[in-house]
């Protein structure tokens, strides 16, 4: 079972602010940074795929992504200057610390034994793995897609070139991958992490004073490793997993067009959510899609269109079906499955879990405490697939 403390971890990153030795935008937080890293990865795994006929393993991917994540937040505070030579000189003991001491009670009791594969993936000396060196190659580019506004905001201050030059050696670094060849030519792939990227900036409850904020970037990363973590727990086949957590990280895609329609108005008039939704449709085909390559496309359009029904492929067609009937019948490779329901529960239980955190430190509204009330009343009972998110919203009650 998912445990409360694993959640409450997730969303730490959330206040953590990047660059605060500098003048820099207000949201340039830890877990937006997390977020754009998995979708620079996602972009530089598939472009690896397609240039040079690599066999990605995805499921390494998205681990490691996450493993790097709870890691982060754990060591965060110090810079990173001193962080990389206490972990060339004390790496192992640090990785140790982090695991035994710090994380040990917030991974056990899932269905995978989390623990032990965390640490065989930061215990691991060899760090020439594809995956790991897609997800460094990720991190880099999103500190340089950052480091690009900073230094605009702080031109001539002390050490800043110092700062440009390390970052532009360690991209060099992974110019054996295609994908970050690609990347710095600035072209439109290019134009497709630097538009998903406005996303940090777009806050979420944006109508109600809220602590922590979260941006509509960091929740589609939060929302990503809910699902798979349940993933996990139902024991999910490799592409079940791939599409639940790609699916969810991708959930949000449309509001980087429209930005984030609350709620009240989608229902204020019958119709209109169908409306937004065939307005967020032509948008992606006419403004997001001609920016990556077409092969991509009908996996993207699989991963957002009617993202939160529960799907697969059967001879080349896409059906509907539930989670439950996915988890009797079809939890297979060959069929492509996708919990759209998962997905939904794990969108609605983050936007849950924000209005509890806020009215926890005292910052509370009518739109916060109606939506907690809204909310813990849709989900106390329910169950998906074999997974109870009564539990879940039954650990952040206020």
């Amino acid at each position: 079972m998912i445990r409360k403390e694993l959640l409450e971890l997730l969303f730490e990153a959330a206040s953590i602010q990047r660059w605060n030795d500098h003048i820099r935008p207000e949201h340039f937080t830890e877990l937006d940074k997390q977020a754009h890293k998995m979708v620079y990865a996602y972009v530089l795994a598939k472009i690896e795929e397609a240039d040079h006929g690599a066999e990605i393993n995805w499921r390494l991917l998205i681990e490691g992504g996450l493993y790097e994540f709870l890691h982060r937040i754990v060591l965060t505070d110090i810079k990173p200057p001193i962080y990389y030579t206490l972990m060339a000189e004390k790496g192992e003991q640090l990785n140790r610390w982090v695991i035994e001491d710090v994380l040990v009670d917030k991974v056990t009791d899932l269905r995978v034994d989390l623990l032990a594969q965390m640490k065989q993936y930061y215990l691991q000396t060899d760090e020439s793995t594809l995956e790991k060196r897609i997800l460094k190659a990720a991190h880099y580019l999103a500190t340089n897609w950052e480091f690009k506004i900073i230094y605009r905001l702080n031109e001539g201050l002390y050490g800043l070139d110092e700062t440009r030059a390390a970052i532009a050696n360690q991209i060099e670094e992974h110019f054996d991958l295609a994908g970050v060849q690609k990347l710095t030519l600035g072209k439109k792939t290019s134009n497709f992490l630097d538009l998903v990227g406005q996303l940090r900036f777009q806050q979420r409850w944006a109508q109600s004073p809220r602590v922590p904020k979260t941006s509509v970037m960091g929740h589609m990363l939060i929302v990503a490793m809910m699902s798979y973590l349940c993933s996990i727990e139902l024991d999910a086949c490799p592409k079940r997993i791939y599409n639940n957590y790609f699916a969810a990280l991708f959930h949000d895609l449309p509001e980087v067009l429209t930005k984030d329609i609350v709620s009240p108005v989608k229902k204020s008039v019958t119709g209109i959510d169908e409306i937004i939704k065939e307005i967020e449709h032509r948008q992606l085909e006419e403004r997001i899609f001609p920016l990556l390559p077409t092969a991509w496309h009908s996996e993207l359009k699989y991963f957002t269109e009617n993202e939160f029904e529960s799907k697969i492929i059967e001879n080349d067609l896409c059906r509907t079906v539930s989670s439950d009937q996915i988890n009797q019948k079809y939890n297979e490779d060959q069929f492509s499955p996708l919990d759209g329901e998962i997905i939904k529960a794990c969108d609605q239980l983050a936007a849950y879990i924000e209005t509890f955190l806020s009215i926890s430190h005292g910052i509370k509204s009518y739109h916060l405490e109606e939506g907690n009330r809204l909310l813990y009343g849709r989900y106390i009972n329910k169950t998906i697939a074999g997974i109870n998110f009564g539990q879940f919203f039954s650990y952040f009650k206020v």
